[in-house]
């Protein structure tokens, strides 16, 4: 049992080595920082007092971060792609904010138990592998009766829908789950309901608008990390069915009718009271 456990843990490091490669490829922070109003959102949900110890957890390039920072709370944002931390930082200090970065692991997160008055994450969490030891590590570093609040895409969603797209084209490393599970109400339920008192989600939608959608498609494959990797996998044809598949995908969800894009993608929005 012991050696097969070791076995688990060693693919887990591994398919997080790819991931991070994936993440600090292309440039993730120019996508990123378009999804801005989902921190700010997050931030006025949660309605924490000034002053209070936040932790964002995989915070890409900082957009929760500075939401919460922004209201004067004392924030640490942590991620494991440090150049993602670095793009962060710069934006904390362009607005004056004093805030603690910190390279860390989501699943193992370098945190006392019960450090934190809330612990956060924007579309970043739910793209850990063991998706399970992650929910374990944002509700251990919670002080009781803390908050845990998270924006995870849903998987009927347009990202939802993008990342099936992907996986018949690239198949995923084997044994991981979709990340879209982290938007699933039965899955959170199961997942936090033994280590939480209320459990609330809220369906909220951003809007992804881009000049058309050759343009959406031309921005992911060069600077979305799991995209721009997805194409690289693939030889000419199948990057050209790649594409033609998104392309379908985006005139499925797009409400634009003058040639842009605007396909709203729903997203869960939610709050956990720890126990």
């Amino acid at each position: 049992m012991n050696i097969h456990n070791t076995i688990i843990e060693t693919d887990f490091e591994a398919i997080k080595s790819k991931q991070n490669a994936a993440w600090a490829s292309g440039n993730y922070a120019v996508v990123g920082i378009t999804l801005q109003i989902v921190g700010e959102t997050l931030a006025e949900t949660m309605d924490n007092k000034a002053g209070a110890q936040i932790l964002d957890v995989a915070a890409g390039n900082g957009n929760a971060t500075l939401a919460f920072a922004r209201r004067w709370h004392n924030v640490t944002s942590t991620d494991y792609v440090a150049s993602l931390l670095e793009s962060g930082k710069a934006r904390a200090e362009a607005e004056g904010h004093e805030v603690d970065f910190k390279v860390a692991d989501a699943e193992a997160l370098p945190f006392d138990d019960n450090s934190y008055d809330a612990v956060v994450s924007t579309f970043g969490v739910m793209f850990t592998p063991n998706q399970e030891q992650a929910a374990r590590e944002l509700v251990r570093v919670c002080k009781p009766r803390g908050q845990i609040g998270m924006a995870n895409w849903t998987p009927s969603s347009f990202i939802g829908r993008l990342f099936k797209t992907l996986g018949r084209h690239v198949a995923p490393p084997a044994g991981v789950q979709s990340p879209a599970l982290w938007g699933d109400q039965a899955w959170l339920d199961e997942t936090f309901a033994p280590m939480a008192s209320i459990i609330r989600v809220t369906k909220r939608h951003f809007n992804f608008r881009y000049r058309s959608p050759a343009h959406f498609v031309d921005v992911f494959r060069t600077l979305y990390g799991p995209v721009h990797k997805a194409f690289l996998a693939l030889d000419a044809n199948g990057q050209t069915a790649l594409e033609a598949d998104i392309l379908a995908l985006i005139a499925e969800f797009n409400v634009a009718t003058d040639g842009s894009m605007n396909a709203p993608a729903e997203y869960a929005e939610i709050i956990i009271t720890k126990a």
